[in-house]
């Protein structure tokens, strides 16, 4: 999907820019991309322009919300085909993602993407090339290349994650200059992509999959054996578990992913909020 270039606003944005207009201001300076960048727009009593492009003020916008040009309005971040699926603010600038209401990447402590830049580190990726298996917003593959990864082949299977990213100023672009051809990003469902990917043939490899009961086959034994065949020797494996409540779910799931990881030919252990293995 090509990148969404235009403005995005939230509800603090928007009462900022509308209380510029209201105190007679010829212009306003803030961010129109969540955080990324300052930019300065001129205002008129019947809109504001950036860019060449004249915009409406906008209306009544929700808190917790992200809004985006559609051409005609701005319109929210989120989309409905069987989930709800949403892109959210969050203090550190950076977005969380929504479905359904519960939120995909922890930020109550601090941004998503320096969340995403620890767990990176583990790996080591400079230099490697990294299998990401579950590509969600692309903070893991933004920190890679940030740290120098030679190519990182990342796959999504939500087509409406891959809208979000498309209008995410934080979500890396594969086509941008930065990126240098290094990220390549499918459309598929690694648990049966995979299969192409050829034997010992990555160096590093980060596995941020949906919570167990959702899928269930990314915590499996078949898929950890071939996570196994495609690293090769020494490749360093994060795998994000989060903290499910041991006590309500009656289970240890990272210790059951240890388990799993050791048994496909891995060294394991616990760290962070996951897994770390090296391949043996």
């Amino acid at each position: 999907m090509p990148k969404y270039h235009g403005p995005l606003l939230t509800r603090p944005v928007a009462q900022a820019l509308i209380a510029a207009r209201d105190a007679r201001a010829d212009a306003w300076t803030g961010s129109l991309d969540l955080g990324r960048s300052a930019a300065e727009v001129t205002l008129a009593a019947d809109g504001w322009a950036w860019k060449g492009q004249h915009y409406p003020y906008p209306g009544r916008l929700k808190d917790r919300t992200i809004y985006y040009w559609d051409g005609e309005d701005f319109s929210a971040v989120s989309r409905y085909s069987g989930s709800l699926i949403k892109l959210v603010p969050t203090e550190w600038d950076a977005p969380t993602f929504e479905i359904d209401g519960i939120k995909m990447l922890p930020t109550s402590k601090e941004s998503p993407v320096d969340d995403a830049r620890r767990k990176v580190a583990l790996v080591e990726p400079r230099g490697k090339v990294v299998l990401d298996t579950c590509g969600g917003l692309g903070y893991f593959a933004a920190c890679c290349l940030d740290a120098g990864v030679a190519r990182i082949q990342s796959f999504e299977k939500n087509e409406d994650v891959l809208w979000l990213r498309a209008l995410n100023p934080w979500s890396p672009d594969p086509e941008a200059p930065e990126s240098g051809g290094r990220l390549l990003l499918e459309h598929g469902d690694v648990s049966q992509q995979i299969a192409r990917v050829a034997d010992a043939s990555v160096d590093a490899l980060l596995h941020d999959p949906p919570r167990f009961g959702i899928a269930g086959e990314l915590y499996s034994q078949v898929f950890y054996d071939q996570l196994a065949r495609v690293a090769r020797r020494g490749a360093r494996l994060f795998h994000y578990t989060g903290s499910p409540n041991k006590l309500t779910s009656g289970r240890d799931v990272p210790r059951e992913v240890a388990k799993r990881l050791e048994k496909a030919g891995f060294k394991a252990q616990l760290a962070l909020d996951g897994v770390l293995a090296v391949r043996r």
